[in-house]
């Protein structure tokens, strides 16, 4: 295994309480494997990144990276592994190839020597390595930092949120990129509050509250649901979310765009489903849809 993870429990002290941002974590991640950590703010994927890189200590439990121990080894640890934190950190006031120039020699290395494992990346921000880092814009800092993190060839690769404020067409760029680096045989640990970027991940575990609700494959997680879902949508959106909720034969009602995503307590066939809508409001639009890992998260927070 590439990462392993033991009971892992990490707490904070604030002024009137203890947060408890790791609960128990445990699972692995094989060599290669493109993993994908998926949860809101504050559901702790920062605080397991932090631990797994050797920047922060838990209060409980063991964790190995690339067969290092976290603790007794760090040093071992941090020659192997690439980290690109959430907040973009390089240094700003240098340009593209000066900050390159500065994280390989960092790890005694250098940029012609890796050339060849950040090469589809370089290219995109090739044009503009005389410009200073702080003046690029989010897309083309990520893919910088992105090289700087690769530029030693680590054997682990540890991404905190990388496409969070990029935009769209960036962050499909960006994701390419990424399964192209599994070709050269790196683990990837990325994590993401965007549930739709869970489907372009190996596997995926689900966090809440620094607890994991699941681990599985993208298919795997969406096949586990196992009630008939709805997504309905009338003229009045609000008044509709509160008849829905209000009914008893509804179990779960969430707004999704445009649509509210809605189970019943039965198992109901469509005809049965339309029947039951159509007491609930006289002019609403029906289609019986496949959940996706969204609706998956959002089943297992209630559970």
């Amino acid at each position: 295994m590439s990462v392993t993870i033991n009971n892992i429990s990490k707490s904070f002290k604030s002024e009137k309480s203890i947060v408890r941002a790791l609960q128990n974590i445990s699972f692995d991640v094989e060599q290669g494997e493109l993993f994908g950590l998926i949860g809101p703010d504050g559901s702790g994927k920062t605080t397991l990144f932090r631990i797994l890189t050797t920047l922060m200590l838990a209060n409980e439990g063991e964790a190995t990276v690339d067969g290092f121990d976290v603790v007794r080894q760090f040093k071992e640890i941090r020659k192997r592994v690439g980290y690109m934190p959430g907040r973009f950190s390089l240094y700003q006031d240098l340009t593209v190839e000066e900050n390159l120039s500065f994280f390989a020699t960092l790890f005694n290395t250098s940029f012609e020597e890796n050339y060849d494992l950040i090469k589809a990346i370089y290219h995109q921000i090739e044009p503009f390595k005389k410009r200073r880092a702080g003046a690029l814009s989010g897309g083309m800092k990520q893919k910088l930092a992105l090289s700087c993190a690769l530029i030693h060839r680590p054997s682990v690769l540890f991404l905190d949120e990388p496409t969070t404020g990029v935009d769209a067409v960036s962050r499909k760029e960006f994701w390419e990129l990424l399964r192209n680096l599994q070709q050269h045989k790196i683990t990837i640990i990325v994590s993401t509050p965007y549930m739709d970027e869970a489907s372009l991940c190996d596997r995926v575990a689900l966090m809440q509250g620094g607890k994991i609700l699941e681990i599985n494959s993208p298919k795997g997680i969406t096949d586990n649901f196992r009630k008939p879902l709805w997504s309905v949508r009338a003229n009045n959106m609000y008044q509709l979310m509160n008849d829905l909720k209000s009914n008893e034969n509804i179990r779960t009602c969430y707004p999704f765009g445009q649509y509210h995503h809605v189970t019943f307590k039965e198992n109901l066939n469509e005809d049965e489903a339309k029947l039951q809508f159509s007491k609930i409001s006289s002019q609403v639009e029906i289609n019986k849809i496949t959940a996706t890992i969204e609706d998956c998260f959002m089943e297992l927070m209630g559970q």
